[in-house]
């Protein structure tokens, strides 16, 4: 089978879905126009199909033609609050909302492996998942769907795993490119209140001024970052929200603070949330306020098995060519939910370049309002996870 050359035959169709999925983007977990576009597109292949019960999810089992092990394959669908600035002919229809970090292509994309892979079903020795997420963007849609039973949806575990991600602006168009380890960031969210007694703005004496206190703790934050951790344990925390009063002569009563905090390893992780949450409270405590510190952890490190990446980074340069992958310097600092999956499963993240300019250094990032991603890339991605499947299906479970 020669599936580079069958992905390109539909490509014309994959890009149609795609940007039938982009007019009509969806948030959270809720995703009823995406979903029906999906089990539209899926129709006919032989495929055993099932939706989620508490969120818009479809999951769609391929049995092969023999017995083997199981193969789970991801795409998530949800797109994100953001208004879009584009001049294309397929813009979002929803007001605020657009697939700004282009999970339509991997919603198109998917659907072009399972029809790939459903053309050649009675050749593969062993089964096929293919797990369409919704929820990715905040909303722990993979953490449902392993409640729900995807990983077990062929009857037995997952043997392995493969998501892609496409990227507006850190590889070239067309590029693949992974890495052994630690593949993207944990995160968490460090949530403060400072409480203090408010008063008239010009007798701050007469008042617990929560204002003062809460920037300290901000310039705290940092600086413990690179005082109690080491150059070579990266952490990044930023505080992305702050809100305190209502008039510039006015002490307010309390100060309000968010920051989001990416780590690389469960050590590291379970340190900075010890500490971060000990500093506020001891600096509210020195100027005799309190401080209500909540640190919440969302998704965990995305971890690739290092034989798994180099089983994917060695598919790409036998089907697209030793040009076409690029091994990821160091990890990406945001994160994913598709990280649950490969906490179970042995398998591998990867990226795909998907810039729409000549240039991918001056194009805008994911989730910008000016996000813009080719779906030329589409056939070639579809290709690869099907190649990816068809190749770990020839491998023993216990690989």
């Amino acid at each position: 089978m020669n599936l580079r050359e069958e992905a390109a035959a539909i490509e014309a169709e994959l890009i149609e879905l795609r940007r039938e999925l982009h007019r009509v983007p969806e948030i959270g977990l809720d995703l009823p126009k995406t979903q029906a576009a999906v089990l539209a597109a899926l129709q006919g292949l032989p495929l055993e199909l099932s939706t989620g019960e508490g969120l818009s999810s479809v999951t769609a089992v391929l049995r092969g033609g023999g017995p083997g092990p199981v193969v789970l394959l991801r795409g998530d669908m949800d797109a994100l609050p953001v208004a879009e600035e584009s001049e294309a002919d397929y813009v979002s229809t929803h007001e605020g909302v657009m697939h700004a970090c282009g999970h339509d292509l991997h919603t198109a994309g998917l659907v072009g492996a399972a029809r790939l892979l459903s053309a050649h079903r009675e050749e593969l020795n062993g089964d096929v998942v293919f797990m369409f997420q919704p929820g990715e963007e905040g909303f722990d849609g993979a953490g449902r769907m392993i409640e729900e039973g995807v990983l077990e949806a062929a009857g037995r575990p997952a043997d392995a795993a493969y998501g892609l991600h496409v990227l507006a602006d850190t590889v070239p168009r067309g590029v693949f490119t992974t890495r052994p380890g630690p593949m993207m960031s944990a995160s968490a969210g460090l949530f403060v209140r400072v409480v203090g007694a408010g008063g008239h703005g010009s007798r701050p004496h007469k008042t617990l001024d929560p204002v003062p206190v809460a920037c300290e703790m901000v310039t705290a934050l940092h600086t413990m970052v690179t005082r109690r951790f080491g150059a070579f344990e990266p952490v990044v925390l930023t505080v992305g929200s702050f809100h305190a009063g209502t008039k510039r002569n006015i002490i307010p009563d309390d100060a309000v603070f968010e920051a989001t905090v990416r780590t690389f390893s469960q050590d590291v992780a379970e340190r900075v949330a010890e500490q971060s949450v000990t500093l506020c409270r001891g600096i509210a405590a020195a100027h005799g306020l309190t401080a209500e510190v909540r640190y919440e952890d969302e998704y965990p490190v995305t971890v690739n098995r290092p034989e798994e990446a180099r089983f994917v980074a060695e598919t790409v340069r036998e089907v697209f060519g030793e040009e076409r992958y690029t091994e990821m310097p160091e990890p990406n600092p945001g994160s994913e939910d598709f990280s649950r999956v490969l906490r179970a499963v042995p398998g591998s993240y990867l990226f795909l370049g998907a810039c729409a300019g000549p240039d991918f250094t001056l194009a805008a990032a994911n989730h910008s309002p000016r996000a813009a991603f080719d779906d030329g890339v589409l056939a070639d991605g579809a290709a690869l996870l099907a190649e990816l499947a068809v190749r770990r299906l020839r491998r023993a479970p216990e690989a």
